[in-house]
Parts: structure tokens; C-alpha cells; sequence
């Protein structure tokens, strides 16, 4: 053995650079060879080790893991993000990437394998610093009653904190309801300092017809609210309100009935649900 001939060699007298030379390594390598030999067991200390470290900071606890298998059962449509986004809420220290949440979720079996995306050069990820600095607002469509009749969904979502700010049901997303909507999520919430949308109708007469502003800017102005509005065609500006679409559609739509008697059955259980994503 190369190690153990190397070490005897240096215990007869002969210098560390010479072993060394004679054994095409660094002295630091026969100081090192030396060390593992006298205080690691003799002989069985020169043994080749695992680059593997005794133990991984990043490595998640059995105890951790089975959290994460229950969120997903009890709650099928919850993704990585999802998931990772209320371990936070729940008061869960170092919580884990959305990799390792998904790699997770993979080993049990409660997700299917997929081929990453690319990532585009030029993505780059923004939020405000604090809450209630920017509101993103949306409209969402295809709510469907009972009856066949299709509502809109006037939606709303802190930039910073992910927090639904509104979630209300309209059934023609006009000027009058919209504002309506803003309103009731300001008495809730407070007033933001800004509000992002797209540049539809409702919202701004930017690309309009009409002779002065819109109802929703003139209620932004008068609360002393800065009214941005998103580039044209550029819907990533906007994908934190775009995503709680999204999880409204798979988990509202997946937890709850597919088709509601009345208005007030499902602005009921809306409500019922934001309270649930929010906590």
C-alpha cells in the first residue's frame, strides 16, 4: 500500500520531500498521511475516504419531508412554490428550495418527471422591499354558476407579501364594479401606494377613445394612489397577479364545487378560501 509504505519510510528517517518526490505528491499530502496515521487508527486510517461531508446543512429532515407529503395530499393541486410559500407562513425555519420541495414530492410519488425549461437570458425577478408599497390587479374570467352563467373575478395581490387583497365577483367587469372591488379590498386592507394593471379599459384609457380618464384612475388619483400600468405585450410584468390565477383555477376549482348554485355561494366560498391561502 502506497500510503503505509510511505509512512514507514518517513518513521526510518527518510525526509518528507524525498517521500514525497518518490511518490509524486505534495509534502502536505505525506504530512496528511501522517496525521490519519496516528490519530485515526493506524493502518485503517489511510484508507480512501468519501468526498461525501458527515453531514449536509442543505439536507432535509425526515420529519420536514413528511410535512411536505402531507401538505401535498391534503391539498393536491399545491405545487413546489405553493408549498414552500406556506412552510414559510407556518413559522418553518431554513425552508427548502423549489427543487428540493419537488424532488421531495417526486420521491413519493405525488408528481410526474418533467423536462426543465430554459430559463430566458433575459428574465429578471422584481418585488417592492415592503408591503403595501405596490398592489398588482387583474381581472380573471371563466367563473361558471350553475346555470351556465359565466362571472369575472376582479382580483388583487400585494407585490411584496403575496397576499390576496381582493377576490370579487362581478358579473361584467365594468368600470363601477371594478372600483367597487378596489374600494372594498382598500376599507380592508388599507390604501397602497401604488397599484400595476394592464393597460385594459377598465383600468386606463391610455389606448382609448374617451376624452379624459377612466373611473379607476380618477379613484387611484383621489386616494392619492400612483397608477402604473404594464408595457404593452408584456404579461411577465405582471406574473405574481397572473399566478394567483392560476392557483385560484387549480386549487379554488379543485377543492371546491366545479359549479355553484348562486353569486353568494361562490363569493362565500372565495372568501373562504382567501382566508385559507392568506394564513
Amino acid at each position: 500500500m502506497q500510503r503505509y509504505r510511505a509512512v514507514l519510510d518517513v518513521f526510518e528517517g527518510a525526509p518528507v520531500v524525498e517521500v514525497a518526490r518518490r511518490n509524486g505528491v505534495a509534502r502536505q499530502t505525506v504530512h496528511d498521511w501522517l496525521r490519519r496515521y496516528a490519530n485515526d487508527g493506524g493502518l485503517g486510517g489511510l484508507a480512501d475516504r468519501s468526498s461525501r461531508p458527515a453531514s449536509c446543512p442543505h439536507q432535509m429532515s425526515a420529519q420536514l419531508e413528511a410535512m411536505i407529503v402531507a401538505m401535498r395530499r391534503a391539498h393536491p393541486a399545491w405545487g413546489p412554490d405553493r408549498i414552500s410559500w406556506q412552510l414559510e407562513r407556518n413559522g418553518v425555519e431554513s425552508v427548502p428550495g423549489r427543487s428540493s420541495i419537488y424532488r421531495a414530492l417526486l420521491r413519493h410519488g405525488l408528481v410526474e418527471a418533467t423536462k426543465r425549461k430554459r430559463r430566458r437570458d433575459d428574465y429578471r425577478r422584481w418585488e417592492r422591499g415592503r408591503s403595501m408599497e405596490l398592489w398588482q390587479m387583474d381581472v380573471m374570467g371563466r367563473v361558471h354558476l350553475a346555470d351556465g352563467q359565466e362571472m369575472k373575478l376582479v382580483t388583487g395581490i400585494d407585490d411584496h407579501s403575496r397576499f390576496a387583497v381582493c377576490a370579487k365577483l362581478v358579473g361584467r367587469a365594468t368600470a363601477r364594479p371594478v372600483c367597487v372591488a378596489l374600494l372594498d379590498a382598500m376599507r380592508q386592507h388599507g390604501v397602497p401606494e401604488q397599484i400595476l394593471t394592464d393597460n385594459g379599459k377598465v383600468f386606463t384609457a391610455r389606448f382609448g377613445l374617451g376624452p379624459g380618464p377612466v373611473m379607476f384612475d380618477k379613484l387611484c388619483n383621489d386616494n392619492g394612489i400612483k397608477h402604473l400600468l404594464t408595457a404593452p405585450y408584456s404579461p411577465t410584468t405582471t406574473g405574481k397577479i397572473e399566478r394567483l390565477h392560476k392557483t385560484i383555477r387549480a386549487e379554488f376549482r379543485t377543492e371546491h364545487d366545479r359549479r355553484h348554485a348562486s353569486v353568494e355561494d361562490v363569493q362565500s366560498a372565495l372568501d373562504e378560501w382567501v382566508v385559507e391561502y392568506n394564513t
